[in-house]
């Protein structure tokens, strides 16, 4: 298999500790780029695309958001500035949350720079969460589009924690926008919402036949990431982390994987066009 067959991702189960300053953030994202670098460097030029969690750059936390007037960023700020470096050093694309500052915003976002150190694009967060531990509506405001790249000819798009649960996003990136691999990076506490979060990455993994890395961040009340591929039974498992350690895990996804799925469980293809067709009831 060729390496345009193929696309190698470092997913990044990273701890993120508490902050509520500018110079807190920054000493955390020369801390992950740090970790970042020395994984990179072992898997000795393997590596097309790494992966962190949303909000990577800063803590998921009430005394963290009130301070958002001079944690977030703009698009050009320390987190790109950060992971820029990584990805020309490396050769790689990097996919990382921060908090996004500009016109309209606050926004929970995830930025991608490419290896010529240039931002291939951001999304952000269209499902603002506000239940159990989550409360975003609060603080943020929700994006406004969707955003698609490619690595090695793979098409890939990321969503953020409770975008998983809205199940039209997924099925649109795939039908409308040929999507590939769908990176869901998350900030999954461990209320009582938690526990339900792997049934929805499998069920959209399955549903659309895509790749898809649910990615958490570490910690004692987090943990637990998923990676799942296009067709999953009790042969074929989901690739489970570390329930709550940092863990920096190379995932490969292949073309030929997908492939045999979408050819053996024709759900894509037998797919209605329309489903707003005509209703009999007694």
């Amino acid at each position: 298999m060729t390496a345009t067959e193929t696309l190698t991702l470092l997913a990044c189960q990273i701890s993120i500790p508490p902050m509520t300053s500018a110079a807190e953030r920054d000493a955390h994202l020369a801390a992950s780029a740090a970790k970042v670098r020395a994984q990179l460097e072992a898997a000795d030029g393997k590596v097309d695309l790494v992966v962190l969690p949303e909000l990577s750059s800063i803590d998921y936390a009430r005394d963290t958001f009130a301070r958002l007037d001079e944690i977030a960023e703009p698009l050009d700020g320390a987190s790109f500035q950060a992971w820029r470096q990584v990805a020309q050093v490396h050769g790689v694309h990097v996919s990382y949350g921060f908090a996004r500052a500009g016109e309209g915003g606050p926004f929970i976002s995830i930025g991608v720079v490419g290896p010529d150190g240039e931002l291939a694009g951001h999304y952000d967060k269209l499902h603002l969460a506000q239940y159990g531990a989550s409360m975003e509506k609060e603080y943020f405001n929700r994006g406004s589009h969707l955003f698609v790249f490619e690595v090695n000819g793979f098409r890939l798009a990321p969503i953020i924690c409770y975008d998983i649960r809205i199940p039209e996003l997924a099925r649109t990136l795939v039908v409308d926008h040929g999507v590939d691999a769908i990176l869901h990076c998350g900030a999954y506490y461990r209320d009582e919402s938690f526990h339900t979060w792997h049934p929805f990455a499998i069920a959209r993994a399955l549903e659309n036949q895509v790749f898809f890395l649910s990615l958490n961040r570490a910690g004692e009340t987090y943990g637990n990431s998923l990676f799942c591929l296009p067709w999953q039974d009790e042969n074929t498992p989901p690739v489970a982390f570390a329930e709550t350690a940092e863990e920096f895990r190379l995932i490969t996804l292949d073309r030929e994987t997908q492939a045999k799925a979408r050819r053996d469980y024709t759900f894509l293809k037998d797919r209605l066009d329309d489903y707003r067709i005509s209703v009999l009831s007694a």
